[in-house]
């Protein structure tokens, strides 16, 4: 595919996205995507092309959406350090100290830090959460707080899948005074307020054609792309991994058969559906001081600073390589090289990518919907955040 079908604009000077962007289409790796980057408040590049759906041939277009499977955590963690800001929520404090009941089974001691930072051992339902369960804040609330940790709650890395997410949406349910989802939350105070087109919960009114549906490598060539390590136990249906995955699937009913993707469902660890150009605005909001949602500083510091890791090492004990996670985000580290130290962000399955780079004054978005495999940062995200930095530089 040739540039022809890339349509957006670069501002001067980042022209070597725009020639990355082509080149991503042009070895074929691409079916639909878009790039954008916020630099100093000024959206520098805004580019979107391809094909919005394989199976019609309809073009992408401007304002065409797409599910982020888990860079949707990072818009979460976003809404948390929101809450942070409002001091609805202190990152040391327990977890119970919002949320009562949810001090059962070993989970007394759990504080919003551990939990964030993917270090609470919660990663694994015990008990089935399907569509149903999903639904019904209440009844998913109980299931939560019946839940034991698969270990002492700060001794291991675990990565929160799918559960993230909900437990993270019980909490704002408590804190937030009119008791409103996270979902709704993120749409009435960050989204509008930023002229963001980012959805944790989809609109019904949303109509098909503006949704790019996903193209699935299948679930061999998924399986076959993770780490040698991992491959086992995802396989075993008695290990704590496989039920972080394949038995509660999470971000696969946020997928619709004929609607696209699910609407009034939210799923705030995988479920988000939007634009690059939105998620380049989110995070470039964060990245230039926050000042349009009354961020506090010590949030911003918070952010920035460096990952505290559990008692147990940097090896993720359901990825099984090593990781960097505080407060919802992914930090950098040499697995995970995304710009500046104080840069906080996090990647989506398939490729899709979204970060802030504070020290850089610089918020960055990269969607797709051909899905990559693996666990390593996308080719077609190293190429476009490569030339990002070629930039800067």
């Amino acid at each position: 595919m040739t540039g022809d079908l890339i349509s957006g604009h670069v501002a001067a000077g980042w022209e070597p996205v725009h020639k990355a962007f082509r080149q991503n289409f042009a070895s074929g790796a691409e079916i639909g995507a878009a790039v954008a980057v916020q630099h100093r408040g000024e959206m520098v590049v805004d580019l979107w092309g391809g094909v919005r759906d394989s199976a019609t041939g309809a073009p992408w277009k401007k304002d065409t959406m797409v599910i982020v499977f888990s860079a949707t955590k990072g818009v979460s963690g976003l809404v948390m350090a929101y809450a942070h800001s409002r001091e609805w929520i202190d990152y040391e404090a327990r977890v119970a100290d919002y949320w009562p009941e949810f001090a059962q089974n070993g989970k007394e001691k759990v504080t919003v830090r551990q939990l964030l930072s993917h270090q609470a051992g919660l990663h694994a339902f015990h008990q089935k959460v399907d569509r149903n369960v999903i639904a019904d804040f209440d009844r998913l609330a109980r299931i939560m707080e019946a839940e034991r940790p698969e270990w002492p709650p700060g001794q291991h890395y675990a990565y929160h899948i799918i559960s993230l997410g909900f437990y993270e949406g019980e909490l704002i349910r408590r804190v937030d005074p009119q008791h409103r989802t996270l979902g709704q939350v993120f749409q009435e105070d960050i989204a509008d307020s930023l002229g963001a087109e980012f959805y944790i919960r989809l609109p019904p009114d949303i109509p098909n054609d503006r949704l790019a549906p996903i193209k699935n490598p299948g679930i061999v060539a998924s399986v076959l792309g993770l780490p040698l390590a991992m491959i086992p136990k995802v396989l075993n249906p008695w290990s704590h991994v496989f039920r972080s995955t394949m038995v509660n699937p999470g971000t696969t009913v946020s997928v619709d058969r004929d609607r696209v993707y699910a609407r009034d469902l939210e799923v705030p660890a995988g479920g988000g559906v939007g634009t690059a150009r939105a998620l380049a605005k989110l995070y470039g909001e964060f990245a230039t001081g926050g000042k349009r949602l009354g961020i506090r500083r010590e949030t911003l510091d918070a952010l920035k600073a460096p990952a505290i890791p559990p008692t147990g090492g940097t090896k993720d004990m359901s990825l099984t390589v090593d990781v960097s996670f505080s407060l919802g985000f992914m930090k950098p580290f040499s697995g995970f090289p995304i710009g500046s130290p104080s840069a906080f962000g996090t990647p989506g399955a398939g490729g899709s990518m979204a970060f802030a780079d504070p020290d850089k004054e610089l918020g960055y978005g990269y969607v797709m919907n051909r899905m990559g495999t693996g666990v390593d940062p996308d080719p077609r995200d190293v190429a476009l955040r490569d030339a990002v930095a070629k930039v800067l530089e």
